[in-house]
């Protein structure tokens, strides 16, 4: 289903005006110059490398060899791009090669499903077979997709997919219906409508498109496929938990210009008991780092009530610490409201069961800005 939208400047000014902003323009330059058509899209590049060779007669280990080294091949073209030393004329001159770095990837992700280890559950499904525990087969569940006006200012309006199924259990979940309730509900997409999905959302004015759920990572297979039919340029953005292997990982960072990852927990104890998230922390600090070397970041952080100690504090001093502060923008968000599992059983966990208090948020801004986080104009 797509629904549309009117004159967005209208309803968020703020969109236009953030660009303003000195550090946002900085921290956000390559996203911003794909958004306006100065540079090309990651997966532009990706599907322009010669693969030189089938990659389906290859075994996992002869592709992950052949992966590694177009990766050698794409991080030095793309360094030259960003830098404006190459641009359009030099991403025409490599042309359409057979088989291209997209399809070695695409390849890479079909043989996952088979024994599925897209995220760091590692659940080991044959998804062609039946469902993993992210709920969804190997087809993918187009819940919904439009034009989002509600997200951060230098996203909208935000050409946004959401996608069935989630490897998180959270007991707040706002999009429960599509992450844990009903994930294979929505309409079954091909890569090849997926494709068409994205090319009319950028054609209507949509500034990215925003791969989200539930969570997008169970559809990694079809979403680089997709890639191959699309030929508009519009940066791809990534809205997850963030809780992918580290092979999901070298997959989709080369296709990705922007990344707005949730970091919703300081300690493991709160990721498991909240949203069963086993070795919360390490995981998705790990992915963190390795995302922010390689694309633009805003980091969203839902606070919730009474974990300000214990998460948002923490989640805070581990951006300041271990992410370069000069690369990465964060959202301190305020909207959390009881819904879910906590509505259905309160006595479960009673300390979420309403919603923030001024003081609460207001630390939690106070902290950031005390740590030297920008957040502001994205907030």
């Amino acid at each position: 289903m797509v629904m549309g939208f009117g004159d967005w400047r209208v309803i968020r000014p703020d969109a236009e005006t953030v660009w303003e902003h000195e550090e946002v323009r900085s921290r956000l330059s390559w996203y911003y110059s794909v958004m306006v058509d100065e540079k090309p899209a990651k997966f532009l590049i990706v599907k322009s490398i010669d693969a030189g060779e089938d990659p389906r007669k290859l075994d996992m280990e002869g592709l992950w060899s052949l992966h590694d080294s177009l990766q050698r091949f794409f991080n030095n073209f793309y360094e030259r791009i960003r830098r404006g030393k190459y641009g359009w004329e030099e991403l025409r001159e490599l042309g359409k090669p057979k088989w291209s770095f997209l399809d070695v990837k695409i390849t890479i992700a079909r043989n996952i499903i088979k024994s599925c280890h897209f995220c760091e559950r590692r659940c080991r499904v044959n998804r062609f077979e039946k469902p993993g525990f992210c709920g969804v087969d190997y087809k993918t569940y187009v819940h919904s997709w439009f034009h989002h006006l509600g997200e951060e200012a230098p996203l909208v309006p935000s050409g946004t997919i959401f996608y069935g199924g989630c490897n998180f259990r959270c007991v707040y979940c706002q999009n429960y219906d599509i992450s844990q309730e009903d994930p294979r509900g929505g309409e079954v997409v091909d890569a090849f409508k997926l494709a068409l999905i994205q090319e009319k959302l950028r054609r209507t004015g949509a500034r990215n498109i925003n791969h989200v759920g539930g969570d997008p990572t169970p559809n990694i297979h079809t979403i680089l496929e997709s890639l191959k039919y699309l030929d508009v340029n519009v940066p791809q953005l990534w809205n997850s938990n963030m809780y992918l292997s580290i092979e999901a990982m070298k997959l989709i960072v080369d296709v990705i210009d922007i990344w707005l990852p949730d970091f919703k927990y300081g300690n493991n104890d709160c990721a498991l008991r909240l949203s069963n998230a086993p070795n919360y922390v390490e995981i998705v600090l790990r992915n963190l780092k390795y995302a922010a070397k390689h694309g633009d970041m805003i980091i969203r952080h839902l606070v919730l009530p009474n974990h300000i100690d214990c998460c948002t504090k923490r989640v805070l001093e581990a951006i300041a610490k271990e992410l370069p502060k000069d690369k990465v923008l964060v959202n301190i968000m305020d909207q959390y409201y009881p819904t879910y599992l906590v509505v259905r059983y309160p006595q479960k966990w009673p300390e979420i069961t309403r919603r923030l208090k001024y003081r609460e948020i207001k630390e939690a801004y106070e902290y950031a800005k005390k740590l030297g986080i920008c957040f502001e104009p994205v907030s």
